[in-house]
């Protein structure tokens, strides 16, 4: 009987590097569209267009992560059906 073992759990040091370079990168990209030489218009317009990249990003995230977890949940109970079946299962049982 095989069980896959669960995934390893983020490192705190791999959160971190995660939040800091989410951080980062819209820090630079607010900057970015803050200092661009256009009309204030156009300036809002990418301002509303990153945040909306932004929020469909994370929006995925979790419909990827949900997607997995219900993988994970679904395999696991096929897993412990066949566990039964396997337990319950007597090769050397007649049957008059």
């Amino acid at each position: 009987m095989t069980t896959t073992p669960p995934a390893a759990p983020t490192t705190v040091a791999f959160h971190v590097q995660a939040v800091i370079s989410f951080a980062v990168s819209l820090v630079a990209v607010g900057l970015a569209v803050a200092y661009l030489p256009a009309d204030p218009w156009v300036r809002a317009f990418l301002a509303l267009a990153v945040l909306y990249v932004v929020t469909s990003a994370f929006t995925l995230a979790k419909c990827v992560r949900d997607r997995q977890e219900s993988a994970g949940v679904i395999s696991r109970v096929d897993q412990a059906r066949l566990d039964r079946l396997l337990a319950e299962h007597d090769p050397f049982k007649v049957d008059a």
